[in-house]
């Protein structure tokens, strides 16, 4: 490649993965935080830092440098989620953002230096804007490549045009990122970039391959690529204004079916189809309503327009509550009309059945209960996700009807083999799984054949085997077989939240199998076997 690399503006966020984890899950930034993959610290807050914590230690490490760690799952979609309103931030100010990845994105540097007074200048007003319309701290680096200007954002430096080599060769070749690479450079001598870069290309390439031949022109200060910046979203919204207030269903029906329309040839325009619908309402005294639909088909026209007006006539006519109750209907009519297309896709892009769309049972079904849903509530239809977990009542996540299928926790269910990336929850129980999961469990007491009381010792020595089950105050069942105990010690380190439990599968002589806990010396009824 050939000439030398564009100047360069990179904004750094530093501690991202903490910082995402505050904006989407609340968890507090300004405490002890740590990001955790494959069992490593990632990123850690500066709490964290002062603590001892650094990024690569194991998870056990870092917990007895600091007791009061708290421990966050890394998550990419959660950083990119949280990282787009900063992008839309910076694209309020400047064009052609590259997003580099969660927490960085760079743009060329040379527009916003000359319509925003220099770039330092430029700086100092896209950080600004950043905090003010993000409430994120973030640093901005400028130098020759997008490489460069990372490692000066860091430092929160402008690099003057052409002193990108000088500033680079003094740093140390951990810089590059590539610890293997960066552990055998040392054990050679080689100890900064400007030792590195000063290497024979060939003998380079010769000795480290192209990964190393890539690092090597990236520690001279040559980018190997140019920006790719991203294309802003097209706006695929669609409103209506309404000066008379619409207060009748059969006026909604009306109004839905057009903006639907308007909204499938916006979307057919730019070759896109609909899997979720926002749809939103401002009634005339200022009352906003709002409820996503979800479809796992295409949403036609037909299809959108129904939605709206399920959805309007919900509202209208105050049914729009959960179960068994009525919601309070708006004051006044409705005068504007939004449909947000809040989830598209290429309208290739999704598989057809294999005699049609999506199958016209499937299709009568999911029109029938998203119906319901428009009537009682998204709440009003539910249906089982089953994941990780180590009890049946942790592995189920009841998901409103046509949500996103998401589990609770990752992992596969009870029973399932754990895929590689997934956790094993070690201590889960072994199929098979349990029909009816309590949603309290249950006062029991478990008597050996003596009528003694069976007590779990801290070693998991149970004292007698167990003859006779009382549920509550019922009658006494003869216990036929057991199997157990599986013992589980859940947060450990966090007292606060520590539960320490065993777990019994029994049969009674009247050919019902239970799940029984042990928990503070209280036996509970968990579940019911098939």
């Amino acid at each position: 490649m050939t000439g030398a690399p564009a100047r360069t503006l990179l904004l750094w966020c530093p501690d991202w993965p903490v910082l995402a984890a505050e904006i989407v899950d609340g968890v507090p930034a300004t405490g002890p935080v740590a990001v955790l993959h494959a069992n490593r610290v990632v990123a850690c807050s500066e709490r964290a830092r002062a603590e001892g914590v650094r990024r690569g230690l194991r998870k056990r490490e870092a917990q007895g440098r600091c007791p009061q760690l708290t421990v966050v799952e890394y998550d990419p979609g959660r950083d990119a989620r949280a990282f787009e309103p900063v992008v839309a931030a910076v694209e309020e100010l400047v064009a052609g953002v590259e997003v580099v990845r969660p927490g960085a994105c760079a743009v060329a540097a040379r527009g916003p230096s000359r319509y925003l007074g220099g770039e330092e200048a430029a700086a100092e007003r896209i950080i600004e804007h950043v905090a003010q319309s993000c409430l994120v701290e973030s640093q901005v680096g400028i130098a020759d490549g997008v490489f460069a200007a990372g490692l000066a954002a860091r430092a929160g430096r402008v690099v003057t045009p052409g002193g990108t080599p000088e500033f680079l060769a003094g740093l140390p070749v951990e810089a590059l990122g590539r610890s293997a690479l960066a552990d055998l450079l040392r054990r050679l001598g080689v100890r900064t970039l400007g030792d590195f870069a000063a290497l024979p290309a060939g003998d380079v390439l010769a000795r480290f391959g192209f990964d190393g031949a890539l690092a090597h022109r990236l520690a001279a200060g040559r980018d190997h690529r140019p920006l790719a910046v991203r294309q802003p979203p097209a706006d695929l919204t669609v409103t209506s204004e309404h000066d008379e207030p619409i207060d009748r269903v059969d006026a909604a029906a009306f109004v839905a079916r057009a903006l639907a329309e308007q909204l499938h040839e916006r979307l057919a325009g730019h070759g896109l189809a609909c899997t979720r619908l926002g749809i939103e309402a401002v009634t005339e005294h200022g009352q906003e309503l709002h409820r996503v639909w979800r479809h796992d088909g295409l949403l036609t026209a037909a299809a959108i327009a129904d939605r709206v007006r399920w959805q309007l006539d919900g509202w209208l006519s105050g049914s729009n509550g959960r179960a068994g109750a009525r919601a309070a209907r708006p004051t006044a009519g409705i005068i504007r009309l939004r449909l947000v297309p809040d989830g598209v896709i290429a309208q290739a892009g999704l598989q057809a059945g294999l005699w049609g769309e999506t199958g016209e049972e499937r299709e009568r079904a999911h029109r029938a209960l998203s119906r319901v849903q428009g009537i009682l509530g998204p709440e009003a239809v539910v249906t089982a996700v089953l994941g990780g977990g180590r009890s049946p009542a942790d592995q189920v996540r009841l998901v409103p009807w046509g949500d996103e299928r998401l589990p609770a926790r990752p992992g596969p269910p009870a029973g399932a083999r754990a895929g590689e990336g997934t956790p094993p929850w070690p201590g889960r129980l072994p199929p098979p799984a349990p029909a009816v999961v309590l949603p309290s469990p249950l006062a029991a007491t478990v008597h050996d054949a003596a009528g003694e009381p069976v007590v779990i010792s801290a070693r998991l020595a149970v004292s007698a085997a167990p003859a006779r089950l009382v549920v509550g105050t019922g009658q006494p069942a003869e216990i036929v077989g057991w199997a157990g105990p599986w013992p589980v010690d859940e947060r450990w380190w966090a007292p606060a939240e520590a539960r320490r439990r065993a777990r019994f599968q029994v049969s009674l002589a009247d050919g019902a199998a239970l799940l029984l806990a042990v928990e503070s010396g209280q036996w509970l009824v968990e579940a019911i076997y098939d």
